[in-house]
């Protein structure tokens, strides 16, 4: 159990990131899928920051030096577009500028583990994925997963993630009932959020791109960055289902209330925990 002063340091902390985020604007390059593009962008225009969907390897070379940072994700992954997120990724980390990996849907064939495994060499800053796919990318052993969906708990990934966290030296965060954030030593546990976002398609990787945007402007701290987008985007969540009839109206909802957090509201919906 956290105690009052640590969670008022917690929540104080995911205010400070969040205005700093809509005071600096950064620039979020995203190579992401076709199904998430949309969502992306709109929930990194809601947070503040400033999307780019710049995807085209002939691109990279001139715009991924001026970039604030990165998110790569794989959802709808080809041949063709695996160039460009090397090559960005390459940039990324040869200029110091943080960037997010997606694995999404890793164990549904071959050529996706081996790709995601490629892209990890290429040390992302933090890697974020549900239980299925964290697993997975712990053992590198394609398996049983439905989709892009989880067939485990973000619970049941506590140890794969704190040792995909040593072995690539990322932050790893684990999205679930509860949100889960390791650097291999450190286990942090994110409490905020609503089952229904689980029936939106894309939530997942716009959480992705969140997490980028707050790297952005704190990279020096990936683990509390990482555990303060996903605490905003849980909370957004929240608030949006209170307002919602079902998923398409939560989608909406969800867009408007993370423009719309305020100081009082975030420091009193945080709930973050110390899990290890």
């Amino acid at each position: 159990m956290e105690s009052k002063s640590e969670q008022n340091e917690w929540s104080s902390g995911v205010w400070a990131h969040l205005t700093d985020v809509r005071r600096r604007s950064p620039l979020v390059q995203c190579i992401t899928n076709f199904v998430s593009m949309d969502l992306v962008a709109n929930t990194l225009l809601s947070a503040g920051a400033s999307p780019a969907m710049v995807h085209s390897v002939v691109e990279i070379p001139d715009f991924t030096p001026h970039i604030h940072a990165l998110c790569i994700n794989v959802g709808t992954l080809t041949p063709e577009w695996l160039p460009s997120m090397k090559a960005a990724a390459e940039v990324a980390s040869q200029l110091g500028k943080p960037w997010v990996f997606d694995p999404a849907a890793v164990s549904c064939s071959g050529f996706r583990l081996k790709s995601c495994l490629e892209l990890i060499g290429l040390k992302p800053t933090v890697i974020k994925g549900n239980g299925s796919e964290i697993i997975a990318l712990s053992s590198a052993s394609p398996g049983q997963t439905k989709g892009a969906d989880s067939s485990h708990e973000s619970t049941d990934a506590i140890e794969a993630a704190k040792s995909l966290a040593l072995s690539s030296g990322a932050v790893v965060a684990v999205s679930g009932a509860v949100d889960i954030v390791t650097d291999g030593n450190e286990v942090i546990g994110v409490h905020n959020g609503t089952k229904m976002m689980q029936k939106i398609t894309a939530t997942g990787c716009s959480l992705a791109g969140l997490i980028a945007a707050f790297l952005a402007i704190d990279s020096s701290r990936p683990l509390e960055a990482t555990v303060s987008a996903m605490s905003v985007f849980g909370i957004a969540g929240e608030l949006g289902e209170a307002m919602a009839n079902g998923p398409a109206s939560l989608r909406m909802h969800l867009i408007d209330s993370l423009y719309g957090l305020d100081e009082t509201t975030v420091l009193s919906r945080v709930n973050i925990t110390r899990l290890g």
